[in-house]
């Protein structure tokens, strides 16, 4: 509990607004869009991730694609940093954030017009090797190889924990195919750690970020000097 002076009632006032407007500008653009849909007790619960997704093709992937009756259409793509890949005899076409499945059917459609119902196989040859971020209040941020499927609660771990001064109320910043947006999952860790909501501890996929806050009284204790007298008493849970 800290102990607050009724004299400095308008300091705190102030320290408050500072704060508050200082949290607020600092955070992402995609958080901000997406608090509208996020207050208390209205928002929209996180969707169940997919528990094995396909992998996803990105800039500089090295594909091999293969014609089973058409061998001399065999051929080894390197995705541009457009996110194109040019085809022998056929059009350019767009593969960033195609499962391989997906490129097969794009192939087999981009050369229509060539060959007769193709049958087309594409296999990964080279791929920039998956990541992921956990920033903020744990014991070690910073990027993580993607080895295998994990959890956020997982990826947490991998990171070293959370510090003392971690909010439990976490972000998770899914980055779209084409990299130029982010979609923004909260939830509450606590509650997953504790055996509840487990629906809502979704699979990292590469390119996330997990953003772990401080909690808002650390940030108020910085603030507020410890040498008041007795007077008006302030209950930091309430923040």
């Amino acid at each position: 509990m800290i102990r607050i002076n009724v004299n400095h009632a308008f300091f705190l006032t102030a320290v408050l607004a500072v704060a508050g407007s200082t949290m607020v500008a600092q955070q992402p653009k995609a958080l901000v869009a997406s608090s509208t849909n996020q207050t208390a007790g209205s928002g929209p619960r996180p969707q169940l991730q997919q528990h094995y997704p396909r992998y996803v093709i990105h800039r500089q992937d090295s594909l091999l694609i293969q014609f089973a009756l058409s061998p001399e259409f065999n051929q080894t793509v390197t995705v541009q940093p457009d996110g194109y890949i040019n085809l022998q005899s056929a059009p350019s076409i767009h593969v960033e954030g195609l499962t391989v499945p997906e490129l097969a059917d794009a192939v087999k459609q981009a050369y229509s017009g060539v060959l007769h119902d193709p049958i087309v196989s594409v296999d990964l040859e080279d791929f920039q090797k998956p990541l992921f971020t956990v920033t903020g209040q744990v014991a070690k941020p910073g990027q993580y190889e993607l080895r295998q499927n994990i959890s956020v609660s997982e990826a947490i771990a991998v990171a070293g924990g959370l510090q003392p001064s971690a909010k439990t109320q976490i972000f998770l910043f899914h980055r779209t195919p084409d990299g130029s947006m982010f979609q923004v999952q909260k939830f509450d860790l606590k509650a997953v750690l504790n055996g509840k909501n487990l629906e809502e501890d979704a699979t990292v996929r590469p390119g996330d970020m997990i953003v772990i806050p401080e909690k808002f009284i650390v940030n108020f204790k910085k603030y507020v000097p410890y040498s008041f007298n007795a007077g008006t008493f302030l209950d930091p849970a309430q923040f």
